[in-house]
């Protein structure tokens, strides 16, 4: 994992649980937000950074989290109902 300093902040910014629960959604808001970019056009030094952080942030929201509401077009079950009578090829 990543060192820590005094103020639990890592290299990749304050630990997630130290954040209030305002501070992760934003958090959370912003790397989903840069996520693209990252990837496009980050090294793959930032990439992997990227990829720790978000994993971080998402892991601690989960943690708090336990009993989200999860939409059932999400699902695997949704997303199958979704997918009856359409096709993935045109039609001529």
């Amino acid at each position: 994992m990543n060192e820590h300093d005094e103020r639990g902040i890592t290299m990749t910014g304050v630990d997630p649980d130290r954040l209030d629960d305002q501070q992760l959604m934003k958090e959370l808001e912003t790397i989903h937000r840069t996520r693209h970019d990252t990837l496009l056009y980050g090294s793959n030094d930032a990439l992997r950074a990227h990829n720790e952080r978000m994993a971080q942030l998402e892991g601690e929201y989960l943690r708090r989290n336990p009993r989200r509401t999860v939409a059932a077009g999400r699902t695997r079950e949704g997303a199958r109902e979704r997918g009856c009578g359409e096709s993935a090829a045109p039609h001529a």
